[in-house]
């Protein structure tokens, strides 16, 4: 993937909690996990001049009820495939350059957090429909 070098305004969304049935044990599913996404949003227009109109920018109260519903939605194995439902999620319903979604999972004794990383543009999603 060949990412712009993106000098623009960015929103970011921390620790948001989600609750998921994932992983790839069966049982595992069968119990809805907390998840944490850190979610980085490049609008593809300036924040700057919005005069407090809030239909002028990405509200970032709508993304994280967006991304709890698409959580919720499905069962899934991995990270990966929510990290990536969350990007094309994100990527079809706000005017976005790019986005970049990290989703931490709290599953290893000994270990705080695993989490997985992806960055996306719309191009990445442009033939397809989201899931």
């Amino acid at each position: 993937m060949d990412f712009p070098k993106i000098k623009r305004d960015r929103i970011d969304l921390h620790g948001l909690g989600l609750v998921a049935n994932i992983g790839v044990p069966e049982e595992e599913r069968a119990v809805p996990q907390r998840l944490e996404a850190d979610i980085c949003l490049w609008p593809a227009t300036s924040l700057s001049g919005l005069k407090e109109d809030l239909s002028r920018t990405v509200n970032y109260y709508d993304v994280a009820v967006a991304c709890r519903d698409e959580a919720l939605r499905r069962e899934r194995l991995l990270i990966e495939t929510l990290a990536e439902d969350l990007c094309r999620l994100l990527l079809h319903r706000w005017p976005l350059a790019m986005v970049r979604v990290k989703v931490h999972k709290f599953i290893l004794p000994d270990t705080r957090a695993v989490s997985v990383t992806l960055t996306r543009q719309p191009a990445d999603f442009a033939a397809a429909a989201p899931a």
